[in-house]
This record gives structure tokens, sequence and C-alpha cells, in this order.
């Protein structure tokens, strides 16, 4: 029903900076809102940043705050991830994400019913 493609990963030194991108195709809407996953080597997926389906509301995990910025733009159908100040620890497989209708805690992986294939990330330090 949705589709979901990840693109900017890539190797980077510690300070540096990122632009990740995700195109959205299928059964999806501008009022839905989005968000960006990671998942370390032997870690768990976990939640990065989210963005509401107009733009106007954003929250992110406190790991990124200050560092991470999440946009969108729904007349391209993509969902945006600027990392900026990048960090060994931010070494993941970067994931867009669709959470299920009805979804109301945003931060839970659990809750989310379409992923990308993922883009890796590797900041070396």
């Amino acid at each position: 029903q949705v589709q979901l493609a990840e693109s900017g990963g890539g190797l980077m030194q510690a300070g540096g900076s990122l632009r990740l991108s995700c195109a959205a195709s299928g059964r999806i809407f501008s009022s839905d809102a989005m968000a960006w996953f990671r998942q370390a080597p032997g870690k768990e997926r976990e939640f990065v940043a989210g963005i509401s389906g107009s733009g106007r509301m954003t929250t992110y995990t406190d790991a990124v705050k200050g560092r991470f910025t999440i946009s969108r733009d729904n007349a391209k159908n993509t969902v945006s991830l600027q990392m900026n100040s990048l960090k060994p620890e931010d070494t993941a497989v970067y994931y867009c994400a669709h959470p299920r209708g009805g979804t109301y805690n945003y931060r839970s992986r659990h809750n989310y019913d379409y992923w990308g294939q993922g883009t890796q990330v590797t900041v070396s330090s």
C-alpha cells in the first residue's frame, strides 16, 4: 500500500553532515505523519525523529536534538533528515517509517506499518 525508499547515507567523519531523503509512494496522504528510525548493530531499532502531516510539528529523540532536523515536502512526497555534527554513536542503518492509522505513540517502532529498506550511515572518529 505504501512504498518508502531511503537514500543519502554514506561514510562521514565525526563533525560532518549528511542529508537523508525518503521518497514515498502508494496509498499515502499528506496528512500522514512520518518518522525516521535507526538501528545500530546488535541494538533494537530506535526512534530518531518524527514529523506531522503538515510539517508544522516535529519531535526528536534526546540524542539528536539540536543536531538533526526532519522536514518534508508534500508536493514531492519526500521526507528528509538533515544530520549535522555527526558522532560515531550515530552510526546505524536509518529507516523511513509510516505509522499505523490511529497511532498516538509515535516513538514506538511497533506502531509503524511501512518501512523503507534503510540506508547506512557510518561516522568515523
